[in-house]
């Protein structure tokens, strides 16, 4: 049986989608061990497709991980930087426990390099994973395989209005607005969310005057990543439908509020357009939209979607 390692990011989609530069990064750098993934269940599609895992540990956020057999030959917490999750690690007794220093939680500190709260999330675990094993992350793999699963739409405008939390939710009015114009456009607009995003779903669509086929969501990962695959162009903000656009060189405009795209943008080397009119950090969590998100314009968003479509056609 060949020696196991464990890395432990147990997020959301834009988490997984940022991590796996890292994870391709430890692959390269531990070609003999098996690669697994402590994560949500809901990621198993994408984490195969990543090719950078061998196997998916089903494990919720700060949850014990169900670890079955011998300790791990390396445990790497591209989680965070608390001692929860160095904990979650440090007990199931790794022969190498990997991550940013810190506190353990049992009075412990870990060496390790240092954390910065201003980098790129691509970049920190990547810098994470080059300290531990030298240079084997290259922060610009980001890309998926093309998922096996036909889409529900093919070269459809994908309105993406939902996010986490309010304080990253452009309000559905400007959504609808954005969809009204991709269809008067010519564009396929489409209207995807979580299940928990149906009401917002239903109510863009109506905004804007849409069929109601045009009401996508809910769906689950695996026909997300294929209809973003094979999108004409994505609008959406700060959530992981973005990571999925730049998973897949999608045409994308993305629009920022209390999170500098300096730190969750897409690669300034994709087909991507950033929008954000803030000066500094705001509450991603908040329960209101965000200041610098309200300031961003529906003129903004349709002028940078033009160019987008107008360059994607160009180049088809």
């Amino acid at each position: 049986m060949s020696p196991r390692v464990l890395a432990l990011r147990a997020l959301g989609l834009g988490d997984f989608l940022t991590g796996v530069p890292a994870l391709r990064g430890l692959r390269r750098a531990l070609p003999g061990h098996t690669m697994v993934l402590a994560a949500p269940e809901a990621l198993r599609p994408l984490a195969e497709l990543s090719g950078a895992v061998d196997r998916l540990l089903p494990t919720g956020e700060l949850e014990q991980i169900a670890w079955p057999g011998a300790p791990p030959e390396v445990a790497v917490d591209l989680h965070g930087n608390g001692p929860e999750t160095k904990r979650l690690l440090e007990v199931l007794h790794p022969r190498r426990l990997v991550a940013f220093a810190g506190p353990v939680g049992d009075g412990t500190r870990l060496a390790g390099p240092r954390w910065d709260p201003d980098e790129h999330e691509v970049r920190r675990w990547c810098r994470l994973v080059d300290a531990a094993f030298g240079g084997h992350a290259d922060p610009e793999d980001l890309l998926l395989a093309a998922p096996s699963r036909p889409p529900a739409a093919v070269g459809a405008a994908v309105v993406h209005p939902g996010a986490a939390s309010a304080s990253r939710r452009w309000p559905a009015e400007r959504f609808a607005a954005v969809a009204r114009h991709l269809a008067r456009s010519g564009e396929r607009p489409v209207v995807t969310g979580s299940p928990a995003e149906a009401a917002l779903i239903e109510r863009v669509v109506a905004l804007a005057g849409l069929p109601p086929e045009a009401a996508l969501g809910p769906t689950d990962l695996a026909g997300l990543a294929a209809l973003v695959a094979h999108a004409r162009v994505v609008v959406c903000g700060d959530t992981g439908v973005a990571h999925l656009a730049s998973a897949y060189r999608t045409p994308s405009v993305v629009i920022f509020g209390p999170t500098p795209p300096s730190r969750w943008g897409p690669p300034a080397s994709g087909p991507h357009t950033v929008l954000w009119r803030g000066s500094g950090v705001g509450d991603p969590h908040g329960s209101r939209p965000d200041p610098a998100l309200l300031r961003v314009s529906v003129p903004e968003v349709l002028t940078s979607l033009d160019g987008a479509l107008s360059r994607t056609t160009a180049a088809g």
